[in-house]
């Protein structure tokens, strides 16, 4: 057999080595079109998910990690952690708080200017000065039942006119004794004041032309001289200065707001308050409402020249009265309400700045007792970010959950408070979102720093601490 033949161990025949007429043959590369071939290779964008998904893993796990030490030594100083939160837990319940005082002390004068109607405008006495002093609109008589009666006939566009004397004084009724504000009123103002009637009706104009001795009394009044009693106010006789009036109807309630407690008043005739309850010729005001809201700035303009006609004020001179737009009184209830609003939120968010200068405080003492855990953490393979993570979450849980404490008892003190003042509860979900969202703010900016402080701790410097 040649001695080039060589025997397979696969198989049992000869292999016989390739040869060409001048000897031995060379096998050829392997190649494909574009060069030599080369070994298959992973594509580059499959690579980079891998990695990158390899990236994220160990990122969520690192964070996970990071968010269980946290909470972990959060639980190991309870007290502490609790007594931290309390500057922001008083800070997110005042701005509740405050945001709904606000709000709900502005709804209750809205709702009280708005009953009387947008075109209702009401007239008052000019000020008086006492030694120099300026005693105030109102506290000069200058306004007559005249007056009213001149602008009832004289001015377009007018719907209704009452001019209103008041009378302070007790009224009583068997034995119960209660102390309000009785007005005289022409019968045009329920029309004017936006009244409805709980039970039985308002004076008629007959009453007044006949000076008769009737009144209207409000729920108030109602609920402090009858309700004691159990006894139906309408027929009932009562007595107002010493003098007997009976009561002809109940006035529906309408709720007290900053401007005072609107069912807290009986209404008598006009002619019978001058009469029997008081001597005076001038009026407390003159209530007078325009045919429309669209006519209520030419109807005031009318009324300024009527009056200063008739009172003999020279063209532009001082006007002894004033006269008040329902317009003009919502901006500006609805202005101050606005300007209080911010002024009240910006006192409770200083509870808020300290709550959170207490959480850095606290952090970097934090940080301070646990220089040689950072070190250890480090030298076992801990990542800088990975420090700071740990320590960012416990300031953000720290605020986070004193907001959450925060808005709880905000929320309750609210609706509290309102009950209080007798206030509507105004508890705005955008209030309690600001409150927790500025609490969570805080606790990442006054944790940041000593996150950032414990991060750059040099692990050797840490391990040496005792």
């Amino acid at each position: 057999m040649n001695k080039s033949a060589r025997t397979s161990p696969l198989s049992s025949k000869p292999t016989v080595p390739l040869t060409n007429g001048n000897g031995p043959a060379t096998i050829p590369p392997l190649t494909n079109e574009s060069g030599p071939a080369t070994p298959p290779q992973r594509p580059l964008a499959v690579s980079r998910k891998r990695s990158n998904t390899r990236k994220r893993q160990r990122g969520g796990a690192s964070l996970f990690q990071s968010a269980g030490s946290a909470l972990e030594a959060l639980n190991s100083n309870k007290l502490r952690s609790l007594l931290t939160t309390l500057g922001i837990i008083i800070g997110v319940g005042a701005v509740i708080v405050m945001i709904s005082i606000s709000q709900g002390a502005s709804a209750s004068t809205t709702s009280r200017l708005g009953s009387l109607g947008p075109n209702v405008l009401t007239i008052i006495p000019g000020s008086t000065r006492v030694g120099g002093v300026n005693q105030g609109a109102g506290s000069r008589q200058t306004l007559t039942q005249a007056d009213a009666d001149a602008i009832a006939s004289q001015v377009n566009n007018v719907s209704g006119v009452s001019p209103v004397i008041n009378i302070r004084g007790q009224i009583i009724f068997q034995d119960q004794n209660y102390q309000t504000t009785t007005q005289g009123v022409y019968p045009a103002y329920q029309q004017i004041g936006a009244w409805t009637m709980a039970e039985g009706a308002f004076f008629s104009d007959a009453d007044e032309s006949s000076n008769t001795m009737v009144a209207v009394v409000g729920q108030t009044v109602m609920q402090n001289l009858f309700t004691p009693l159990g006894v139906d106010p309408v027929g009932q006789t009562i007595r107002i200065s010493g003098q007997p009036f009976t009561v002809v109807g109940v006035l529906a309630a309408k709720g007290a707001s900053g401007l005072g407690n609107a069912d807290d008043v009986v209404y008598i005739p006009f002619s019978t308050a001058t009469q029997r309850l008081s001597s005076q010729s001038f009026v407390s005001q003159i209530a007078v409402q325009a045919s429309s809201a669209n006519a209520v700035n030419q109807v005031q303009a009318d009324i300024q020249s009527l009056l200063e006609q008739r009172h003999n004020i020279p063209s532009g001179g001082t006007d002894d009265f004033t006269i008040r737009n329902q317009n003009q009184l919502l901006q500006t209830a609805e202005g101050v309400a606005t300007t209080l609003t911010f002024l009240l939120v910006g006192v409770a968010a200083v509870s808020l700045v300290v709550g959170g200068i207490g959480i850095m405080n606290i952090m970097l003492v934090s940080v301070t007792e646990r220089t040689r855990e950072i070190g250890i953490r480090m030298a076992v393979g801990a990542r800088r970010r990975d420090i700071l993570s740990q320590f960012l979450i416990e300031a953000i849980f720290l605020s986070g959950v004193g907001g959450l404490i925060g808005i709880g008892i905000g929320v309750v003190a609210a609706i509290e408070v309102s009950k209080l003042g007798n206030l509507p509860e105004q508890i705005a979900l955008f209030s309690v979102l600001l409150a927790f969202g500025v609490s969570a703010l805080v606790g990442v900016l006054f944790g940041l720093y000593p996150a950032w402080r414990a991060s750059r701790l040099d692990p050797i410097t840490a391990l040496r601490v005792d």
